[in-house]
């Protein structure tokens, strides 16, 4: 037995210890060398040029002025990695659909508790009234929408929500507040700090929405107990400016990185059926991939078309699609918390139940989420009881690093802090590089 396990190792190129449940076909596919590029601009990773491993062959060039290539480490599934090239992620996506469900099933469970799903809710702390020009959203004042602008929420009728919210099982409560930046805003954004630490207080995991924002706001939302960090990169890089004008690509990745330079959590994601092609959900997926962190939660939208906005005539997005996206950003994305979030509702819970196998682990929950319905709490629960699933726990570890083990780990029993996951995070990518 040693001496045919000798033998296959050879045939791969590499040892089989540690690849049970991968198959030797992916075991021999070319592999890419880690990046330790710094980062090329702030808030965003160095970014490998997309052929740079067909390119060389399958190996680096030296950082060197010499032309020796260097032998690249041969990359673990399921280990996080930031140097995706588009090509790779774009091949993960094009795979036929039941072996993506299957290799990103795998995946999560190197990383998830398999059973475990959070509840998180969503209120609208400010509706109506934004400058932008986001060409989905309701709340824009530039269209004729449903949507009416009003005041920032007082502090009890918030604290109401969230202990709502709380006794029905939700254990991250987000705010939204339909803002272009928090800046020039300073009364309403001292309301806000103090609805973080009242809801802190209660024991739920703390979310807001605000726009824009600065690494001094971000620390000031860091000191009052915020959790988590909203800012969406909403589709890709390419067909950006088809959706949006009024604020740039890395304008978006600049606020995430000051709120990851404060210390909070960065939850992004995007909306599919903006009109965008499969290569933008590759394109958003990658530069998620090439953040110098990849973030905690990694949200999925589905447009729910609103009347008075460009997009009103959008056609929905389709299941498949829809799966395909949360299985190749579970792939690419392991460690991170997949939000399935607006338009679940439009999803049969057959469908859903699909989702959570390739991975989704977080759903919105409760009355609405900001201006689009939702499903109520006691569906969600009853769903979730139909297929064994269960609620998180606030601040509940949610990944299970290293996350490489050959055979699947029982979920993690205590809950650790967000600094310990980062710390956890490293640990896998170091196993990776070693």
């Amino acid at each position: 037995m040693s001496l045919l396990r000798q033998t296959a190792a050879g045939q791969l190129g590499r040892p089989l210890t540690g690849l049970i449940g991968t198959s030797a076909r992916q075991c021999a596919q070319p592999s890419v060398s880690p990046r330790a590029a710094p980062a090329s601009r702030r808030g965003r990773a160095t970014a490998v040029d997309p052929n740079d491993v067909a390119a060389n062959g399958g190996v680096a060039a030296s950082a060197s002025s010499s032309t020796t290539p260097i032998t690249s480490t041969p990359a673990k599934e399921g280990a996080i990695r930031h140097n995706w090239s588009r090509k790779e992620v774009q091949k993960i996506y094009d795979s036929p659909l039941l072996e993506l469900v299957f290799r990103s099933a795998n995946v999560h469970r190197m990383h998830h508790p398999v059973n475990r799903v959070q509840l998180c809710t969503l209120m609208n702390i400010k509706e109506g009234g934004c400058s932008e020009d986001c060409g989905y959203c309701s709340q824009s004042s530039k269209y004729e929408t449903p949507s009416n602008a009003s005041k920032l929420e007082d502090l009890e009728t918030v604290l109401t929500e969230a202990r709502k919210a709380k006794a029905n099982g939700s254990t991250r409560f987000c705010m939204g507040a339909a803002w272009r930046e928090v800046g020039g805003r300073k009364r309403g954004f001292n309301r806000i700090l103090d609805m973080v630490r009242e809801i802190r207080g209660m024991g739920m995991e703390v979310c807001t929405t605000l726009g824009m924002l600065t690494t001094e706001q971000a620390k000031q939302l860091k000191e009052a107990g915020l959790t988590a960090y909203n800012h969406n990169l909403d589709t890709s890089r390419e067909y950006y400016g088809k959706v949006v004008t009024t604020r740039s690509y890395d304008d978006r990745i600049g606020t995430i990185a000051n709120v990851r330079e404060a210390g909070i959590s960065v939850c992004s994601g995007g909306i599919l059926g903006l009109g965008e092609e499969h290569e933008d959900r590759v394109g958003l997926i990658w530069e998620m991939s090439t953040l110098p962190e990849h973030p905690e939660s990694f949200p999925v939208n589905a447009l729910v078309a609103i009347p008075g906005t460009p997009m009103e005539q959008n056609k929905p997005i389709s299941f498949q699609d829809m799966l395909r996206t949360v299985a190749t950003a579970r792939i690419v994305l392991p460690g991170s918390i997949i939000r399935l979030a607006a338009g679940r509702h439009l999803f049969t819970e057959s469908e859903q139940a699909m989702a959570f196998l390739a991975g989704a682990n977080a759903i919105f929950t409760g009355e609405r989420m900001l201006t689009t319905p939702t499903s109520s709490w006691d569906e969600d629960k009853a769903m979730l009881g139909r297929w064994g699933l269960r609620g998180m726990e606030s601040f509940e570890d949610k990944t299970m690093a290293p996350h490489l083990s050959a055979t699947p780990v029982a979920a993690a029993a205590d809950t650790i802090s967000i600094e310990e996951r980062r710390a956890k995070a490293k640990a896998s990518e170091a196993f990776q590089s070693a």
